[in-house]
């Protein structure tokens, strides 16, 4: 027997619909359902590794976390990661198929139609519920025709659909219901309830929009979401906003923010660490003095390169050195800090080749096929344990490399070690997730006394927090109501 699927899709992007899917598979797991997360397509540059050895959207695997699953490829069937402003890279159930631009990828929907659709199938066929989140806002009139993300999903699997509307933004109920008119009639049908998200403040004035809202939609609010302050979660894709100085006092960890940075939740478990302030220099920023800069992840490493050279901050990375300071290259940050970066069958754009930092004595080749491993290992020179992920297509080699950073337990060694100890570089995302490794890099970037913080513990900790505030503040009755009885009737 098929199990059945409610879909929550948003008024806009950011509404809150990744944290609500979330939240919903642990208050649906807390209350005995075999439930799955599922997003048909997902645009981020944020991903993760999954059980089953591909890669899909971060968020995704949060929400796997959140309904007490390890993460699978068919919970997002369709990852497309962005190469620039008009092209992306297209993963299909967890693997690269290659590169498209957007009207090569809308001739391309009818087979990604299929791949989402196989794959919930298989989800269907495993377990008591699926929470399928959906992608953007389902009003936007030129992405309606062969939609796989939102309503003609809905639709082709004929499910209910929770919509989720930020009221932080302003607007609620002009989103809410500007976003019904703008749907067909057998779509309107399909919206069977109402989320408003992230309010503030005192409900009983806010109460006499609800009822309105209630009276010209027909359409029942199941919940009113407060605003969840400090919340740590694992971002979809946007940067999350922080402060714009250092804080006096903690250590100063400065990541430079370029324009196709990826898997930039490395850096969360730092940004929650009370003796650490960390700061996304943006491009025309002053470069300010720092403990430790930190070069991320990047889906276009080449382009970046030449914007952080652009920006001056090659330069002003050679001046931090000079006095002391401490540099990490996390997967692509490691290319960059090598002697040369070359594309020669053009993976993340025009073939070619880049001359690096000079700062580490490796070159890197990257490859059409992607290395993606969930690994453990050893951090050195501590050798204290680590754990992480490897998403890249970059294959690097070079003396550099003989003084590696992590021993792995499969036999393997990743990154490097500069013989002054002030660079260090590695392939592995999560580096900080562990507590033990992140003790050890914060003291090496210059913290007398690390406080213990577990990151793992502090993401579980937020899912059971989102969960507790769905249970206070939605109808969760009346949620499952609408798994049991199904789609609408649109007739």
């Amino acid at each position: 027997m098929s199990a059945p699927t409610l879909m929550v899709q948003g008024t806009t992007s950011d509404a809150g619909k990744t944290t609500l899917v979330a939240g919903l598979c642990r208050a649906l797991q807390r209350r005995g359902w075999a439930v799955a997360p599922f997003k048909p397509q997902n645009m981020a540059l944020n991903s993760a590794v999954t059980a089953d050895g591909g890669e899909i959207g971060r968020a995704q695997a949060l929400q796997a976390q959140a309904a007490g699953l390890a993460p699978h490829t068919d919970m997002n069937p369709v990852l497309l990661k962005p190469n620039d402003d008009t092209g992306a890279q297209v993963i299909v159930h967890g693997r690269a198929i290659g590169n498209l631009d957007a009207a090569s990828y809308h001739a391309f929907k009818p087979r990604l139609r299929e791949a989402v659709l196989a794959s919930h199938r298989r989800l269907a066929g495993q377990y008591q519920a699926i929470i399928a989140e959906g992608a953007g806002s389902p009003a936007e009139i030129n992405l309606r025709d062969g939609d796989i993300a939102n309503m003609g999903f809905a639709e082709a699997v004929d499910c209910p659909v929770i919509l989720i509307a930020d009221i932080d933004r302003g607007g609620v109920f002009a989103h809410l219901v500007g976003t019904l008119a703008l749907l067909s009639a057998s779509e309107r049908a399909r919206v069977r309830g109402f989320v408003i998200n992230r309010f503030r403040g005192d409900l009983t004035l806010l109460q006499s929009g609800l009822d309105w809202l209630e009276r010209q939609t027909g359409i029942p609010v199941l919940g009113v979401l407060p605003y969840l302050h400090g919340l740590a979660l694992d971002a979809e894709d946007a940067v999350a906003s922080g402060q714009t100085a250092f804080v006096n006092g903690a250590l100063q960890v400065l990541v430079p923010l370029l324009p196709r940075i990826s898997n930039h939740t490395d850096f969360d478990p730092l940004r929650a660490h009370p003796q650490v302030s960390l700061r996304y220099l943006r491009g025309g920023d002053a470069w300010p003095a720092a403990d430790l800069v930190i070069l991320p992840g990047s889906k276009n490493v080449r382009a970046d390169l030449a914007f952080l050279r652009a920006q001056g901050w090659d330069q002003a990375i050679g001046r931090h050195l000079r006095y002391g300071g401490r540099l990490l290259g996390i997967c692509c940050g490691l290319q960059m800090l090598g002697r040369e970066i070359a594309d020669p069958h053009g993976v993340e754009g025009a073939p070619g080749s880049s001359a690096g930092l000079g700062l580490l004595d490796l070159v890197t080749t990257l490859a059409p096929n992607k290395r993606l491993a969930n690994v453990s290992g050893r951090l050195l020179p501590d050798d204290v344990p680590v754990c992480g992920y490897e998403i890249h297509a970059g294959i690097s080699h070079g003396p550099a490399l003989n003084t590696p950073l992590v021993r792995l337990d499969d036999g393997r060694r990743d990154g490097a070690r500069s013989a002054d100890g002030q660079i260090l570089a590695t392939y592995l995302h999560g580096l900080f997730e562990s507590a033990a490794s992140l003790r050890a890099l914060l003291a090496w970037a210059g913290l007398a006394r690390p406080q213990p913080l577990d990151p793992a513990a502090l993401r579980e900790a937020a899912i059971e927090r989102l969960a507790d505030a769905c249970v206070a503040h939605l109808d969760l009755d009346r949620i499952e109501q609408l798994l049991r009885s199904g789609a609408p009737d649109t007739a």
